[in-house]
């Protein structure tokens, strides 16, 4: 199919949809939003923006394997399921307790090996709230009458909306780096976040 018969199959109206609902099931907190925000308080946009890269690549891996049907097929298997589930808990406990002991910004020095790309990668791919947010989004609107267009369209949509939604998560956290510098105040905090990432991860979960 040329790519003027692809643009003529889209159904444009759909896109405006699909996007609002993008924003505000996907961009809602979670832990992959919350730990952006921790790390962009604690390190800054520069040295954040592997572990920025990190979740992108792991969230888009997540789009994929729901846009191909992977996800649905794993699923599908109740042992790979649980053994699934118990593993992301697993990294998402570890990433709470790198998140509640961040250092104040006034003593950081360099990112931890949390907060790395491949860090990030993990935590994109072991984020049970994304794969469920992403799995509603996908389902929630049809951008052309052919599954394989309509797959790859709504694929290039949401990709854009992961890059837009987690950037601005982390420069929200940059926004609330100057109020960090004390040490006592950002211990509150990160613990705060990290207590928000377990919640978020069990809502995901028991819902």
């Amino acid at each position: 199919m040329s790519e003027t018969a692809v643009l003529t199959a889209i159904k444009w109206g759909s896109v405006g949809p699909l996007v609002l609902m993008s924003l505000a099931i996907m961009g809602s907190p979670g832990p992959a939003t919350i730990s952006l925000v921790t790390a962009g308080s604690a390190y800054g946009v520069r040295r954040s923006l592997p572990y920025l890269a990190g979740i992108i690549a792991g969230t888009i891996v997540v789009l994929v394997a729901v846009a191909t049907g992977i996800t649905a097929a794993l699923l599908a298997i109740p042992a790979i399921g649980t053994g699934l589930a118990w593993i992301s808990a697993a990294y998402i406990l570890w990433l709470a307790y790198h998140i509640a002991t961040a250092p104040p910004l006034a003593e950081t020095t360099e990112a931890s090996s949390a907060f790395s790309f491949a860090g990030g990668t993990i935590l994109g791919v072991a984020n049970p709230k994304g794969w469920i947010a992403i799995a509603a989004v996908f389902a929630s609107a049809q951008l052309a009458d052919a599954a394989a267009t309509d797959a790859t369209a709504k694929v290039a949509v949401l990709t854009g909306m992961i890059v837009l939604i987690l950037s601005t998560w982390l420069l929200a956290g940059t926004s609330i780096a100057p109020l960090l510098r004390d040490a006592r105040r950002a211990r509150v905090v990160n613990v705060v976040l990290a207590a928000a990432v377990v919640g978020a991860t069990a809502l995901a979960v028991l819902h």
